[in-house]
């Protein structure tokens, strides 16, 4: 057989509903599902690698109704319905294929059993080796010299492949005697009634004894047992049918040939971009000489008039000029300025960084609050030069902010990237004019000036353009009123930065250790003996060999040990539990402690970065570090805010969060009279929801109902499904959807919300928030099932949390302007999604706990009053 030509046919839905029940439920960082399309494609890449194929196809079910339905309207009925996030990845994974340039096959009224099985016959007869690839025994009955089948075991990883002899030696009948074996016993996924009584074991005994089904009944009264005979009696109709049910149609009306799924390897770009899109880092290495992302520039850009200025003197300054700061650094609170851009109708000059700062006229141009600037990321120009004494004012427009709310969807802000989508060919980007990584390296004077004043005057040339798209779209007040406002607040709060009490941290990072000592010798205990607990393989064989656990999952390596595996095995072995908490300090230990004490600046501060151009929703993030992600689920992470202190003597930490903000927001959207009324008469909504759902009354609630009911409240508005809300609560599909029907019937407004903003992004292709911030969803009306799907649960989610986005941004301007009016010395530190962190006087806490809340209150008028929860303490872990 080795020399023959090789045939791959691939069950494609049993693969892939395989796949998606072995793995967690992954998703991208677009929120679209992708487990059972990460799975399905490792199991591919797989199977090219080992088996080399000449001819490769995949076959997929076309639809619910096929010629089997005529015989037995029953058949595969009682189905549970497809989970909607296993849906969505049918298309994906059809996408995958054509990427790989493998064909992909489907027929009206038959299945994919019978698509390969007639596709196998016609492959042996031209003498091809056959593998079948399936979980799926019923494909067993195609077993012969020629076609072997794989049956998937333990998810997708594991195959037993079925030859006539490891069937016969497996099972101990022939391959021709498969098809009576399940025409007997039944098979009650696919509704297949086969005899009552009547499992595997008794099948093949009775197979052993008589050959063949026909032989059974021709030899009833040799059958031992009264009630089998009984049973074979009554239901020989039954058998009969279930065995021309469980028969595969090989002779099916195929329209493909065998030269037409000759398999002739991948299109490498196209599947590289795929797996980047997808986030499939971890496959991107196996594909063979992956595309570099580096090019060679080879395009001449025409000259540019440009003066390179030795005093600030020569620079014609009109009332109205843009401004850019060329730093190579992204973290710009340490990075070298190289050079300043200037850009208005009467030049263009680049200003060399001594120059520029050694300019009294240049700082006083800076600092002039009159002085008109039109900029690019402006908070980045007054954070690094406040290292220099430098406040500047006057910015007038940001066309990185600008870009970012005509159209949050887009990969790159830049200046270069703006330029390039609105038809502006003559800039570079900063890779090809620095290089990246390890090989960024500043080139000649001339080169900079050219590449800086090039953006300088797109800069001039752009801010017309945007300006005018922010007026089409109305969003000329969230840009002048809320976002470039905003800049200057999150750049005070950048450059003030948070203390951090570094002896505390290393304190916590001693105990973590002694702590990880602990439950280290601890394991070593519960394991009977000393091993590498950070070693996957030591931990694997200790785990699965030693200690003889269930083995869930395995890879190439041997037995997985990830922390979806150990979750499913918490409750067969104490060491189990002591191992994912030793995992979970690790990682506070390594990421946060000692991440945090490398990021400490010379002030005894750590001074993060707010991103106010990354979210679609336009929530801010956080990053070197992140300080909104700190985890608290543990005691361990939360006492990591102990170290984060007030940075004068006497003062304290105050904390401000709205409550259930989110929740309110869709109150006010929906108009829904109850949970209007819910929130109108301060109950808990989440008590409210389970004496709905449940239908008892508010002292019947217990802790179990309100965590259902909580979960319910948060999943509905992101579009939750049965199935995500069955995995989120551990409870059945069924019950999951009892819950979401019952929470539709309570609350009609907010279904019939989700029904119109879907419809309106339809026609529109786009949603906005309360302050008319946009995201555009062009998938909304794509043919391709997960694409849509994503884009009408973002259509719903949107709104609710960009506009709970907008009102703090909004309420952190008004607090701004509130201390200043009231000549507070309190200072905003951080914004950590719905809450806001201050740092103020001790004497002026009573007056803060009463303004804030006032305020943030205040910023709004919805339908449903606001809520803020006040706090205070000696430092962030007091405070909450």
């Amino acid at each position: 057989m080795t020399d023959k030509q090789k045939l791959i046919l691939i069950d494609g839905n049993s693969i892939l509903y395989r796949a998606f029940f072995a793995l967690p439920l992954l998703s991208n960082d677009k929120g679209v599902y992708t487990n059972a399309v990460f799975g399905f494609t490792k199991m591919l890449m797989k199977v090219l690698e080992e088996e080399s194929p000449s001819h490769i196809m995949i076959a997929f079910d076309a639809g619910k109704t096929t010629f089997r339905h005529a015989k037995y309207k029953d058949y595969k009925g009682g189905r549970q319905k497809t989970p909607p996030e296993l849906s969505e990845q049918f298309l994906l994974v059809r996408e995958l294929l054509d990427a790989s340039s493998i064909v992909h096959y489907e027929l009206e009224q038959y299945e994919a059993d019978d698509i390969i099985g007639t596709l196998a016959k016609k492959a042996a007869q031209a003498n091809f080796n056959v593998q079948v690839i399936t979980g799926d025994k019923d494909m067993l009955q195609l077993v012969s010299e020629d076609v072997h089948v794989q049956i998937t075991r333990k998810g997708i990883s594991e195959l037993d492949i079925y030859t006539p002899e490891f069937l016969e030696e497996k099972l101990t009948i022939k391959p021709e005697q498969v098809i009576d074996m399940k025409a007997l016993m039944g098979d009650s996924s696919d509704n297949i009634p086969g005899v009552t009584g009547v499992g595997e074991k008794t099948a093949i005994k009775l197979l052993n004894q008589f050959g063949t089904l026909e032989n059974i009944y021709q030899n009833l009264d040799q059958v031992s047992g009264k009630k089998l005979k009984e049973n074979l009696t009554n239901q020989k109709d039954l058998a009969f049918l279930s065995k021309e049910l469980v028969t595969i149609n090989q002779d099916s009306p195929v329209e493909i040939e065998l030269d037409q799924i000759a398999y002739k390897g991948y299109d490498q770009s196209r599947l590289t971009a795929l797996f980047k899109d997808l986030g499939f880092k971890s496959l991107l290495s196996s594909l063979d000489g992956e595309s570099s992302d580096e090019s060679e520039q080879t395009e001449t850009l025409s000259p540019i008039d440009l003066k390179i200025i030795s005093s600030f003197d020569e620079v014609k300054l009109t009332g109205t000029d843009a401004f850019t700061v060329e730093i190579l650094e992204e973290n710009y609170h340490t990075g070298e300025i190289i050079g300043f851009g200037l850009a208005n109708d009467q030049g263009n000059y680049f200003i060399p960084t001594d120059v520029a700062l050694g300019s009294d006229q240049f700082k006083q141009w800076l600092e002039g609050s009159t002085k008109k600037k039109i900029t690019f990321d402006a908070k980045k120009v007054m954070v690094s030069l406040r290292r220099y004494g430098i406040q500047v004012k006057g910015i007038i427009f940001d066309l990185l902010l600008a870009s970012y709310l005509i159209n949050p969807a887009e990969n790159s802000h830049d200046i270069p990237a703006i330029s390039h989508r609105l038809g502006y060919q003559n800039l570079l980007f900063d890779e090809e004019v620095y290089g990246k990584g390890a090989k960024m390296s500043v080139p000649e004077q001339a080169i900079v000036a050219d590449h800086v004043v090039r953006k300088a005057k797109a800069l001039f040339q752009l801010q017309k353009d945007a300006e005018a798209k922010l007026q089409e779209n109305e969003q000329e007040s969230l840009f002048k009123e809320l976002e470039l406002p905003l800049a200057s607040i999150l750049a005070d709060m950048e450059s003030t930065g948070v203390k951090v009490d570094e002896k505390q941290l290393e304190v916590m990072q001693s105990e973590l250790k002694a702590r990880l000592s602990a439950i280290e010798t601890e394991i070593h205990e519960q394991a009977g003996v000393a091993f590498n607990i950070n070693s996957p393989k030591q931990l694997s064989e200790i785990l699965f060999e030693k200690l003889n656990l269930p083995v869930i999952k395995k890879t190439k390596t041997g037995y997985s040990t990830s922390a979806d595996v150990l979750e499913k095995l918490e409750d067969k072995h104490p060491i189990i539990p002591s191992i994912l908490l030793y995992r979970q300090l690790g990682k506070l230990q390594s990421t946060y402690i000692e991440g945090l004490l490398k990021v400490i600046h010379d002030d005894k501060k750590i001074h993060t970065r707010f991103n106010q151009a990354l979210t679609q929703t336009g929530r801010l993030s956080s990053v070197d570090p992140n300080l909104q992600n700190i985890p608290i689920r543990l005691e361990e992470g939360r006492k990591i805010r102990k170290a984060f202190i007030p940075s004068e003597n006497d003062w304290i930490i105050l904390a401000f969060d709205y409550s259930q903000i989110e929740l309110r927001v869709l109150a006010h959207i929906a108009n829904d009279e109850k949970l209007i009324e819910a929130f109108k008469s301060d109950r808990d909504i989440h008590t409210q929801t389970a004496m709905d759902v449940f239908n008892v009354t508010a002292d019947e609630v217990d802790s179990l109902m309100r965590r259902q009911a909580k979960a319910v409240n948060f999943g509905i508005v992101y579009g939750i499904s049965d199935y995500g809300l069955s995995q989120n609560l551990k409870i059945t599909r069924k019950e999951a959807q009892a819950f979401i029907d019952q929470y539709f019937v309570s609350y009609p407004g907010v279904k019939q919300y989700m029904d119109d903003i879907v419809h309106k992004a339809k026609l529109d292709g786009y949603v906005t928030t309360l302050m008319n911030r946009r995201r555009y969803l062009p998938e909304i009306t794509s043919r391709n099932f997960n694409q849509r799907s994503f884009a009408e649960r973002t259509a719903m989610n949107t709104p609710i949390q960009g506009s709970a986005a907008d009102i703090i941004k909004k309420a952190m301007i008004d607090l701004d302007h509130a201390l200043k009016a009231g000549n507070f010395e309190a200072r905003l530190l951080l914004q950590v999604h719905d809450e806001l962190i201050i740092e103020a006087p001790r004497e002026e806490a009573d007056k803060l706990l009463e303004l804030v809340p006032k305020v943030m209150t205040e910023t709004v008028t919805l339908n449903v009053p606001l809520k803020v929860d006040a706090s205070q303490g000696e430092s962030w872990y007091d405070a909450k």
